[in-house]
């Protein structure tokens, strides 16, 4: 049902969503009394919420919405699922639109002279012949392409969610398919919807559902090609392949088609589904390499970060230089011993352009950085030196542990968003400025950001990467750390011997006992086990994360949980839990509410999302909410005198974090980690998340559960098969610039690429 009415305030306003609470005053009866603000007003209008995307703020226009009533927490509200914007035809009205600040570029000033010029046909020469508009004085070309695009946009997204209302798109969804499709968008929609597929996060049942209930025709070609992107996407995104082969696609779309299809002779066949993939591969809409499936981006990645990293491989090198004397004197000077393996790591990083180190916690691999850093620093005393790591956590304890402040997250020293968001928001580099570049935590590092990351580096930098690869996998798709370690080329040192300072931990011993599957682990008071045998028992976790909170400090202590939402265990139940314990209700004043998530001050919080100032995974507190002219403004500590105040529309990057999950948890270092081992938790306990959940701590660990399921999870190591033919592209490359640059190509490099076919 559709309702008329003028924009009366703004309760709330996202910017980066475009999404907004508003006031509309209206004189139709219509609106239900539970929905009416029951305060008189002058006019004797009736003002009701009304909750959407985009909605014009101002009152220069009447609004015709569209959408549902719903009752929530905050009363009956409108759920606008579409609107237009009415502008009376006068001069008046159409002064007032263009004043409002809608049409980027069109100041109050600009409107006057422009309705001046052009009366009420300003509108139809807005949409018809824009070019008039260089009549007007004061406007250039440059001004014109800033209407113009602003005015053709808003009305193209405005077009497209019209036209996919059943979908409850929001703009930003809208502007993607925009920016996806260009100005021939709506006319593709119309033809075919199912080309949406090809958007990520547009789901092939989504779409399906909604087309079928107008077009029900199952059989349709670009409804089998809609299938076919959707099981490429879901195999990335769930199952981190770059990849699908031929047959195990068609397998899986051909179960999704038909999967709701009741009527045998309405199904798909199998040969209509591998005809439609064969039409994808010769479009390009698709690419094959050895029935190996790719989407095109995903394709280019890969192709991409391997030609660059087997160019860097086979690059010419300097004659290396003596360093034993530079090593010895930073030995002595820092106090430092090393074992012949972190001695051979060293020789390493300077002997070629690209080396990695890898060992567990307490094998010494800060040691070896340092020494690193130090010997480059004394023998190029004028070049550039950058540390690096996938998160912000990750980059400023290396900074700590290495002395160096020149530590960064990898998106910002190469000027990145997010993969989702890299095509109107990416700030892209030619090269990353740096003669040394060290990498830690670099097995969270995706196919993505890698293929950022490799081409950035500059000829003849020097580039090392640390980590450990039994960690689990990158969240993102691909396994780049596994296959630069297994394809041969790279040079490996492998830290394994654990050090004096460490001798005593038993995390560090522990987790080399669960790296190799044995269960015989050593208690003690660095790492316990706490008895529970259900979920019923979270509350066994609650009781000792406060004694830990009151003996060490909430800052200290971290609960790291298998599963985020399923079971009272889940780190959602379990922040819920908390909170009410460490931090109850005291007032409306210090309590803030945005959509599902409720914050109060003093609660410990975790960024979700990178900005310039925070990074993802930052854990925080809320210092104070205040009422300000402009809004509700927050106050957050996120320590080492990083103060910040956030808006209302900057909480959607904030989660609660008494508890968090383990893979939230990679790269980042608490004092104290507890972690459930629960029955409830056993389809995602294994070995690797195991390990990676204990090495999070550096003071002392401990498991509540059963030590059964411990013991099962220790025997249940999962083996991240990641489709990905990173390692192997890297030989071919390797060996063609090789053979150009009259290289020798060694022998095991000739055995495996005969191997692979």
């Amino acid at each position: 049902m559709s309702y008329t009415g003028t924009y009366d305030g703004k309760i709330f306003h996202n910017p980066s969503n475009k999404f907004c609470i508003v006031i509309v005053k209206t004189a139709d009866t219509a609106i239900p009394e539970q929905a009416r603000d029951k305060r008189r007003y002058k006019d004797h209008l009736i003002r009701f919420t009304a909750v959407g995307y985009e909605i014009p703020m101002t009152d220069a226009v009447e609004l015709e919405l569209e959408g549902e009533w719903v009752n929530g927490k905050y009363g009956m509200q409108l759920q606008v699922e579409q609107w237009r914007e009415i502008v009376p035809r006068t001069k008046e009205g159409v002064l007032s639109y263009l004043g409002s600040g809608l049409i980027k570029g069109i100041g109050e000033k600009t409107a006057a002279e422009i309705v001046a010029k052009f009366g009420t046909n300003t509108l139809d020469i807005l949409e018809k012949h824009p070019e008039r508009l260089l009549e007007v004085r004061g406007i250039t070309e440059n001004k014109l392409e800033d209407i113009r695009t602003s005015f053709a946009e808003s009305r193209m997204l405005r077009d497209i969610m019209t036209l996919l209302a059943p979908f409850k798109l929001t703009p930003k969804t809208a502007l993607k398919i925009y920016q996806h499709f260009g100005p021939a968008c709506l006319d593709i929609l119309k033809k075919s919807p199912f080309e949406l597929c090809q958007i990520p996060g547009f789901g092939f049942r989504r779409v399906d559902a909604i087309v079928r209930k107008t077009d029900n025709r199952p059989r349709d070609p670009m409804r089998i090609r809609g299938a076919l992107h959707c099981t490429l996407d879901e195999a990335k995104g769930k199952q981190g392949h770059l990849f699908l082969g031929r047959e195990e696609l068609c397998k899986a779309a051909f179960k999704m088609l038909n999967e709701k299809i009741p009527l045998p002779e309405m199904r798909v066949r199998q040969e209509e589904v591998g005809r439609e993939l064969d039409a994808m591969i010769l479009g390009g809409s698709v690419v094959s390499m050895r029935d190996s499936i790719y989407h095109p981006n995903a394709f280019a990645q890969e192709d991409e970060t391997a030609s660059r990293i087997a160019r860097l491989l086979a690059e010419e090198r300097p004659q290396a230089k003596d360093i034993t004397a530079i090593i010895e004197a930073v030995r002595a000077e820092q106090g430092l011993r090393t074992s012949g393996k972190q001695e051979a790591a060293v020789r390493t990083a300077f002997l070629y352009n690209l080396s990695i180190i890898t060992g567990s916690p307490g094998t010494g691999k800060t040691t070896v950085l340092k020494i690193i850093l130090e010997v480059y620093r004394r023998m190029h005393p004028d070049r550039k030196i950058v540390l690096m790591a996938p998160t912000g956590r990750a980059s400023r304890r290396m900074a700590e542990s290495t002395g160096f402040d020149g530590a960064c997250t990898l998106h910002s020293g190469l000027g990145l968003v997010s993969e989702e968001d890299e095509g109107s928001r990416g700030r892209k580099k030619d090269s990353l400025d740096a003669d040394l570049v060290i990498v830690d935590e670099f097995s969270m590092v995706d196919m993505w950001l890698a293929g950022k990351f490799f081409p950035a580096l500059k000829e003849g930098a020097k580039t090392v990467l640390v980590g450990d690869p039994d960690q689990l996998p990158s969240v993102g798709a691909g396994n780049v750390f596994k296959e630069l370690i297994q394809c041969g080329l790279v040079p490996v040192t492998v830290l394994d011997e654990v050090f004096r300072q460490a001798k005593d931990s038993l995390i560090a011993h522990n987790a080399r006992f669960i790296h190799d599957g044995s269960t015989k682990l050593y208690y003690g008071d660095d790492f316990q086990f706490l008895s529970c045998d259900s979920q019923a028992d979270a509350a066994a976790i609650i009781e000792k994360y406060c004694q830990e909170i009151k003996s060490n400090g909430i800052e200290h202590v971290q609960i790291l949980s298998p599963f985020r939402t399923e079971g009272a265990a889940s780190s959602d139940h379990l922040n819920a839990a908390i909170r009410e314990i460490v931090n109850p209700f005291q007032s409306t004043e210090d309590e803030i509410r945005v959509g599902s998530k409720t914050f109060r001050v003093g609660d410990r919080i975790m960024q979700t999302k990178n900005t310039d100032k925070v990074s993802n995974g930052d854990l925080g507190f809320i210092r104070y909410v205040e009422d300000t002219p402009e809004g509700k403004r927050i106050g957050l500590d996120f320590g080492e005198d990083r103060s910040l105040e956030y808006g209302m529309e900057d909480l959607v990057n904030l989660d609660l974090a008494y508890a968090t999950t383990i893979h939230k948890a990679m790269g980042s270092e608490y004092d104290i980690v507890l972690m459930p081992v629960l029955k409830a938790h056993y389809i995602m306990l294994y070995r690797n998340l195991l390990y990676t959940g204990i090495t999070r701590a550096k003071k002392r660990v401990v498991l509540a559960g059963e030590k059964s399921v411990l013991f099962m999870a220790i025997h249940k190591n999962e083996i991240s098969r990641r489709n990905t033919l990173l390692g192997e592209r890297i030989c071919l490359y390797y060996k063609a610039y090789a053979r150009s640059a009259g290289i020798a190509v060694p022998g095991f490099l000739e055995e495996k690429l005969k191997a692979a076919g």
